[in-house]
């Protein structure tokens, strides 16, 4: 099974390219929207470590974002809670797709936790921040601060850039992201 992964900015586009690749997906961010609307268990350690907000359930987003803002280290402790769970998620769906020929990973934190493997294919999707930040604004619930958060438990860019086999340079254009995607599998399954 080949992995493929997507690294980049905070809205530069990974999740929309994943999609395009059209194989298996697993979507981090996906998943994590999942357990705070669907698992009751983890909402529960989450109400227990965070006894001061009235949750609720299902989780909503905003309450979240205030528990982030709250307290910097809050967003540590409730990545302490989420994370192992997206581990097993994560395994699951490899092992459930062991006989695809390739799977997509679209882990925002994937190089800083180690999930990566020796021979994983890394594409690091790149884009002007003028741009990125245009798209971010537009996002329905948008907030600077918990963007510079989450920024800042991300490797620095170049970094990520430096570690990819692939570098897709997206300028929003359906037209342009297609373009790359099959000339990356084009490389790839030669």
């Amino acid at each position: 099974m080949i992995r493929i992964s997507l690294v980049g900015d905070i809205g530069s586009g990974k999740s929309y390219i994943a999609k395009l690749f059209n194989y298996p997906l697993f979507s981090a961010d996906s998943e994590v929207s999942k357990i705070y609307t669907t698992d009751k268990k983890i909402c529960l350690k989450i109400k227990k470590a965070f006894p001061r907000i009235d949750f609720g359930f299902p989780i909503k987003k905003g309450k979240l974002v205030k528990c982030i803002l709250s307290r910097h280290r809050n967003l540590k402790k409730l990545s302490n809670i989420v994370h192992p769970i997206i581990r097993k998620k994560l395994k699951l769906f490899l092992n459930k797709n062991k006989g695809k020929k390739i799977v997509i990973l679209d882990i925002p934190l994937y190089l800083e936790n180690r999930l990566y493997l020796k021979k994983d294919i890394i594409v690091f999707i790149s884009a002007k921040k003028s741009t990125i930040k245009k798209k971010l604004i537009k996002r329905r619930g948008y907030d600077k601060k918990l963007i510079r958060l989450f920024k800042d438990i991300q490797l620095p860019l170049h970094e990520k850039k430096r570690k990819a086999d692939f570098v897709i340079n997206n300028n929003f254009t359906k037209q342009n992201a297609k373009k790359s995607v099959k000339f990356i599998l084009n490389q790839i399954l030669k």
